[in-house]
């Protein structure tokens, strides 16, 4: 008599069930750090609640932002250094909702790799509730996607979706004029945009993720791996003080191509790039790849994360608030007539 052979199982498949509860259950106290008022539910439902009343609004509209982390994952995966590309995702998603004048209100997450390991997936989700504390963003809820054959051994994939709120009528940009201060942010590096041409530099330069940095401590993989800073608190100070016309945050298309956004049709503006220092990291990249200042302005926020388009005479008040807020504030430039952005100085 031949003997039945055991069935099939989805863990025999590479899905593991176990783990995926494993994790909800590690995550769990990440999340509930993050609740804020509104929040109405914890994980583990098939959707998530949130109370608008209760988080104070009387006559709101929603503004939805989704994003991921790009390229850069790829260091993260290939350091091991998964800790803080977490809050990079939560960034590129709520610094794109202030800019709208909206308050972030809740975070969901997408998570997929090919086989779940616990402890990589808990440090990169910890980085997700730590982005969503540091912006006032509940984490209610997400998706881990295990997907054996479509990642390689070690690689995951990350990407957000915030919801944020404002009253009615309270939309940014508004009022933008000519005459406005343009008030710069200082970046905290790279930021989560570029990461392409950053990895290919990279190889050029022959250095590896364990390399001395050439342009500050640590190693090279460590310093292209810090995260990229929030500003949703102290913009959100600086909105509700008034005076602030419009927010633009400084990604993909860098300086150039980002403020533009912001503008109305006819203005312009025109910005002094001696009035701050380039950091290190984008001399390095530009010299190291005999990169043009025009591509560098183009492609990179070249140390200025977000700008503030402020009213002319709010505009010392607004920096002062900002500076007490922890930010790094440099007056840039103004709204012009015109079109486009016009540069005075050199960057490099």
């Amino acid at each position: 008599m031949s003997e039945t052979k055991p069935g099939l199982t989805y863990a025999d498949a590479g899905v593991d069930i176990d783990a995926g509860n494993a994790l909800v259950e590690r995550i769990k106290p990440a999340a509930k750090r993050t609740q804020r008022a509104g929040t109405m539910s914890g994980l583990g439902g098939f959707g998530a609640l949130f109370d608008l009343k209760a988080a104070g609004y009387s006559d709101p509209i929603l503004v939805g932002a989704t994003d991921g982390v790009g390229t850069k994952l790829r260091i993260a995966i290939d350091t091991g250094n998964v800790d803080t590309i977490g809050i990079d995702l939560v960034a590129m998603c709520v610094n794109d909702l202030v800019c709208q004048g909206a308050e972030p209100l809740f975070f969901l997450d997408y998570f997929a790799t090919g086989k779940l390991e616990l402890d990589p997936a808990t440090r990169i989700i910890e980085g997700i509730a730590e982005g969503c504390a540091q912006s006032g963003c509940a984490l209610i809820g997400g998706e881990t996607a295990e997907m054996p054959g479509m990642y390689h051994k070690g690689d995951f994939d990350l990407a957000g979706f915030a919801v944020g709120a404002m009253e009615r009528g309270a939309d940014l940009p508004a009022g933008v004029a000519e005459g406005d201060v343009l008030l710069g942010l200082g970046s905290n590096g790279v930021h989560s945009n570029g990461y392409s041409f950053v990895r290919k530099v990279v190889e050029l330069s022959g250095l590896g993720w364990d390399a001395d940095c050439p342009f500050g401590e640590g190693s090279l993989g460590a310093a292209l791996l810090a995260p990229t800073r929030l500003y949703v608190k102290q913009c959100l100070a600086a909105v509700r003080a008034g005076g602030v016309h419009a927010l633009a945050h400084i990604t993909g298309g860098g300086l150039t191509e980002n403020l533009p956004r912001v503008l109305p049709e006819g203005m312009g503006a025109t910005i002094d790039l001696s009035s701050w220092q380039l950091p290190g990291v984008f001399r390095w990249l530009a010299e190291t790849a005999s990169m043009e200042e025009a591509e560098l302005l183009k492609t990179f926020n070249c140390g200025i994360g977000m700008i503030v388009v402020v009213a002319a005479d709010k505009a010392d008040a607004i920096a002062a608030l900002l500076a007490g807020e922890g930010e790094s504030v440099t007056r840039i430039g103004t709204v012009t007539a015109g079109q486009g952005v016009a540069y005075e100085g050199k960057l490099l």
